[in-house]
């Protein structure tokens, strides 16, 4: 039993969230679970073995070689090891009382609601705020979630496992080294929760080398934006070209499109800055987001020519042009393009020749990222639902 334990312990990160088989000669195994009045050790080996996903087969030692000959070979430690005595005492009151050196934040809710365990001494006015807090937690599959202030249900974390993942908010594929209250808001929308969130995220990004260097920009620099009226989502395009950039798999120029009402943001990598790409790209967006009513652009000679005016023509959008004197028109794509550059700027780093293969993580970045002006994420706009990203599955948020 100890054997299993041990190496389920040993192998977690390889056997958590996947279905294992046990092969063993000790067919008491399988009804380890189902008995009842077990002492407090056998106990505390189920209660770490309920979190694996795996079932016992019985198998006799001559089918099971490899075991059974590890199993015979001798000890050398067999007489250090008979000397110690195992300890016994494990009260069944404290099953669920977590006992580290450094408890986490939580630790007094977890064992509230694992073993109804409450610390002794505390005065009339701990216990009403004790009792007030811990209704807003709960605890289920050896994780302890709260209901936060807007009813959405978060995992608790702490140490070093709050930081991986402020880290990956941050500075992962999809994180685009944002400003700290957009990245802890995104740790937020990835479903976790502890108390100095906002505290670590401005201490992370005043200590990246990489948002450091790059600075930010200051509201002199930001281009002033007008209200466009929007009737509907993807009604109006603003399209715009960056580059020239190095040279990255042929490719040197980017052109971007962001909806004006939902802020999404596409975007594609392309050799040349020609009409003839310009409409490529525009049949593969009304393809995918339906026809709209407007596209606003500047007045480069890429995107007014012919080509352009007889794609207009032919689907009955109404191209807007941006003059020299009132820039503010293509304002939201030029911002997005700013964003977009920032992001690339950022996760490319020393080998500038491969922002192309960024890109696509440069757009995850720009779409899961709350933005104040729509009240949610563009992704949650658009499709209905919360971008599930890599870090929440790692972790474990639901």
């Amino acid at each position: 039993m100890l054997v299993v334990v041990y190496a389920f312990e040993k192998f977690r990160s390889y056997l958590i969230m996947n279905k294992s088989i046990v092969y063993t000669d000790h067919s008491a195994l399988k009804y380890l679970f189902a008995k009842k009045d077990a002492k407090a050790r056998l106990l505390r080996w189920v209660l770490l073995l309920l979190e694996f996903d795996f079932k016992v087969i019985d198998t006799k030692g001559a089918e099971n070689l490899t075991a059974d000959h590890l199993s015979r070979l001798e000890n050398p430690y067999k007489d250090v090891l008979e000397n110690k005595n195992i300890n016994e005492h494990f009260p069944l009151e404290t099953l669920g009382v977590i006992s580290r050196k450094k408890n986490p934040w939580f630790a007094d809710y977890a064992n509230f609601h694992a073993g109804n365990f409450i610390i002794k001494g505390m005065s009339t006015q701990q216990k009403r705020k004790f009792f007030k807090d811990v209704k807003h937690y709960f605890w289920d599959d050896l994780y302890l979630f709260r209901t936060c202030a807007d009813q959405i249900i978060r995992r608790c974390v702490h140490g070093q496992e709050a930081i991986d993942i402020l880290k990956a908010c941050h500075e992962g594929p999809t994180g685009g080294h944002h400003s700290a209250n957009l990245t802890a808001r995104k740790v937020f929308d990835d479903g976790f929760y502890w108390p100095t969130i906002y505290k670590d995220a401005h201490e992370l990004v005043k200590n990246c080398d990489l948002c450091q260097r790059q600075g930010k920009i200051s509201q002199r620099d930001e281009m002033p934006q007008n209200s466009i009226q929007v009737c509907e989502i993807f009604d109006v395009w603003g399209i715009d070209f960056m580059g020239p950039f190095p040279s990255s798999r042929g490719n040197k120029y980017i052109l971007v499109a962001i909806d004006n009402l939902s802020k999404w943001v596409e975007a594609k990598a392309l050799p040349t800055n020609d009409a003839r790409v310009v409409v490529k790209f525009l049949k593969y967006l009304f393809a995918r987001f339906g026809t709209p009513r407007a596209i606003i652009s500047d007045r480069g000679t890429h995107l007014c020519n012919e080509k352009f005016a007889k794609v207009m023509s032919k689907y009955g959008v109404t191209h807007r042009r941006a003059t020299a004197y009132h820039p503010q028109t293509s304002g939201q794509v030029e911002v997005s393009n700013r964003g977009l550059k920032h992001i690339l700027e950022r996760t490319v780093r020393e080998n500038r020749a491969s922002w192309s293969d960024r890109l696509d993580d440069a757009l995850w970045a720009f779409r899961t990222p709350y933005k104040t002006l729509i009240g949610c994420i563009p992704y949650k706009l658009v499709y209905g639902k919360p971008c599930h990203l890599p870090i929440e599955l790692e972790h474990r948020a639901y």
